[in-house]
């Protein structure tokens, strides 16, 4: 089988650039530190790199996904990871028992399904009473309303009004973070941390740094109906940048596309005045050309109509002859002939 999955935009692949590969592989190392020695279930796991990442600190990790030529590439890929496993499942419907696991992560996941409903209460199932959920969505205000961006393969996305209506009656505790990427993605707790901060500065608008970042893209929740398992998790900051520095070089690529499209429009704007330049003075000379034959035509009128005169003057005396005496004088002798 092919070892590599076609990038179409409904579940990210190793290798993609830009800023979906700072989103994805950011909320997986967080998550990370959060399982370590735990019975962990990956839900809509896609292409498994998250799992497998997952499976370094875990004590086990099952990912689960509902495509199966998806599961059978992440069983090929990372068959060498023995505490991973893979199945095909449908997240409304897991083929496992009750308190199964200790965590259970999912990213990306419910804004693609429909029995967002379901889906939370099998994760609240298979969870065991003192386990942690880990999930993100997109924050519909920022992803969607104020980009206009239309993603075809989300069912349902999520106000964080909605999103925390769904948890609260399965998940009595929760955390919230935000995840924002820019040059680097960053993930921070909403109630804040003693051991970092962070201010959102804009030039634009010219005011002074603000305390904290209230403009998450999307939400990552840590959720339990255990009150100390969620006390237990200290907040924290989280920034991600890598080495490859993918986002800032895409930013290179485009803003020199930008650059060389700049430079052939101006190219191409001096060839047009150019060209416009050359129009001009050949209608000017054509211009020049009709005002010449103008003035020769009004020439040729003129002496037409200087003709015509003289012919009707020239008429006028033929008759003025024909009628005198020396006319019939003339007549009466070419008749004696």
């Amino acid at each position: 089988m092919n070892d590599e999955l076609e990038m179409t935009g409904e579940r990210f692949v190793p290798g993609a650039a830009g800023e979906i590969w700072y989103e994805h592989w950011h909320r997986y190392l967080f998550a990370s530190p959060l399982v370590a020695g735990r019975e962990v279930l990956d839900v809509a796991c896609g292409e498994g790199y998250g799992s497998a990442l997952l499976a370094r600190s875990a004590r086990r990790v099952t990912g689960v996904d509902v495509a199966s030529d998806v599961v059978a590439h992440a069983r090929a890929r990372y068959a060498s990871h023995t505490n991973l496993t893979f199945r095909e499942a449908d997240c409304a419907a897991l083929p496992f028992a009750d308190a199964s696991f200790d965590a259970v992560v999912s990213f990306e996941t419910i804004e693609h399904v429909a029995a967002q409903q379901m889906f939370l209460d099998e994760v609240r199932r298979v969870l065991r009473s003192d386990g942690i959920f880990i999930l993100s969505c997109p924050n519909k205000v920022e992803y969607s309303d104020k980009r206009g961006v239309v993603n075809a393969f989300h069912v349902r996305e999520l106000y964080r009004d909605e999103l925390s209506a769904l948890l609260a009656p399965r998940f009595e505790h929760s955390v919230w973070y935000g995840q924002r990427p820019s040059f680097y993605s960053i993930l921070w707790p909403e109630s804040g941390t003693a051991n970092a901060e962070i201010f959102e500065v804009s030039e634009a608008l010219a005011d002074a740094p603000a305390p904290g970042h209230g403009r998450p893209l999307y939400f990552i929740v840590i959720a339990s109906s255990n009150a100390d398992s969620v006390a237990n998790v200290v907040p924290r900051l989280s920034v991600l940048a890598d080495r490859d520095e993918y986002l800032y070089r895409d930013y290179e690529n485009v803003t020199r596309a930008v650059e060389a499209i700049q430079k052939q429009c101006r190219e191409g704007l001096a060839e047009l005045r150019d060209e416009i330049t050359k129009l001009r003075a050949g209608l000017a000379h054509a211009q020049a050309l009709v005002a010449e034959r103008d003035e020769e035509i009004a020439k040729l009128r003129s002496g037409l109509a200087h003709a015509e005169a003289l012919l009707l003057k020239r008429g006028a005396e033929l008759e003025r002859i024909r009628g005198s005496w020396l006319w019939r004088r003339i007549g009466f002798l070419l008749k004696k002939i």
